[in-house]
């Protein structure tokens, strides 16, 4: 199920009005009209905010749009729906056993996951039925499952999008970003969503631009799909003129180490839900609740180490990045994996933690980044992110745009 929630009465009005306004010369927004749809973590007035869950469906319905919602409506995009995605938003895979998982467009019959966990998201830009979705991105849930499904998904500096509105997982990392079929409609609604202008957004000259190429922790378990597609990739790029630069960056090995205990995620999210997991544990999908249950190792001076710890490394890497436009990854080390191969609870926790691992380095590292397909026309997804700096959002989609006519080969084919 792609949908939790249909406005389709809603928009049909809205719709109606826009065209009735032009009719008469109104002034309308030259967005006026364009779909869109809404994760179901995000406050629409009228309705209940579920997260994807049940144990939320009897909650009071929202009283005001969430921040990021009421922008898109003042700029004239018509909320078409709310997306299906993982429970909370605790899981980088995008399965949803309550309402159903959403399956990806790339070889369908075999029943490949969408990612997550912003997967009704996706496949609502995969199968035409929006022009962007709104999204969030806590480790990955706007990127995993951008690269899964082939289109582009982008993760903005924490804190430049409001939060207002927006059921929380982690507030230290949660960010509101957008997913759609190109850079070009991802930066548009980032504009938006930032409350900024919105011209038309210039691709960078790659020509002497500076890329960083980690050979150590994100490189690890990459498939030969990934790793065909991302050497091609960073291929294109030298021919444009780019330069990369190849180092070991194994600082970032250390970060299992400092998240051993489920990370600043895991605690904040049981801050959240420690009140109704006491007494409606078993209306949770319990590949979730489990890891929402490991914020009960962390005590207080597990929290300051791990706050004292990411700043350490931020203040570590900074220099060492400080020359770079941008670091590039492979978004995801795999191409996206069936239902079937996730049918233990083993091999779940290993792919969860494959997915997440590359991206959710940006959110610790409190940076922008941007998922760009990059594999060919006709074979498996495969995701090339770009990390920019604190603050770099704009130059980071434009030096995305330039990447993209490179190395992009549309959206795939069922």
């Amino acid at each position: 199920m792609v949908f939790l929630k249909l406005h389709a009465e809603s928009a049909r009005a809205t719709a109606d009005d826009f065209d009735r306004l032009r009719k008469q010369g109104a002034a309308a927004s030259p967005l006026a009209g364009i779909p869109v749809s809404i994760k179901d973590l995000f406050d629409i007035r009228g309705d209940v905010t579920t997260a994807g869950s049940r144990v939320l469906q009897h909650e009071p319905a929202a009283r005001n749009d969430a921040q990021s919602v009421a922008r898109l409506r003042a700029a004239g995009l018509i909320l078409i729906g709310r997306t299906n995605m993982t429970e909370f938003a605790y899981s980088g895979l995008g399965l949803n056993p309550h309402f159903g998982t959403p399956l990806n467009p790339f070889e369908r019959p075999r029943g490949r996951i969408p990612g997550g966990s912003s997967s009704g998201a996706a496949i609502s830009i995969t199968d035409c039925m929006a022009f962007g979705a709104l999204g969030t991105d806590t480790g990955g849930s706007c990127r995993i499952p951008a690269a899964y499904c082939g289109i582009v998904g982008f993760k903005p500096t924490a804190r430049r999008v409001p939060l207002t509105g927006v059921f929380p997982l982690s507030p230290s990392l949660d960010s509101v970003g957008p997913l759609a079929a190109s850079v070009a409609c991802c930066a548009l609604l980032d504009a938006i969503l930032a409350d900024e202008s919105h011209p038309n957004l210039a691709r960078a000259d790659l020509r002497g631009a500076r890329f960083a190429v980690p050979q150590s922790h994100v490189l690890e378990g990459t498939d030969s799909q990934v790793s065909a597609s991302f050497s091609r990739a960073l291929s294109a790029l030298s021919r444009a003129g780019a330069h990369i630069s190849e180092f070991a960056l194994s600082e970032l090995g250390e970060l299992p180490h400092i998240n051993r205990k489920g990370g600043l995620a895991a605690a904040q999210a049981y801050a959240v839900h420690r009140d109704r997991l006491a007494t409606r544990a078993g209306e949770y999908d319990p590949r979730v609740s489990v890891r929402i249950l490991r914020g009960r190792e962390q005590d207080e001076a597990d929290l300051l180490e791990l706050r004292r710890a990411r700043a350490d490394l931020q203040q570590r890497l900074d220099p060492q990045l400080e020359g770079f436009d941008a670091v590039l990854m492979p978004t995801t080390p795999t191409i996206a994996p069936t239902l079937e191969e996730l049918n233990t609870d083993q091999e779940y926790v290993r792919l969860n933690a494959l997915a997440l691992r590359n991206p959710s380095i940006t959110n610790f590292l409190d940076r922008c980044a941007i998922s760009v397909p990059c594999h060919e026309l006709g074979t498996g997804p495969v995701g090339l992110m770009l990390m920019g700096k604190h603050g770099s959002d704009r130059r980071l989609l434009s030096l995305a745009a330039a990447v993209e006519a490179l190395v992009s080969p549309g959206l795939p084919e069922e």
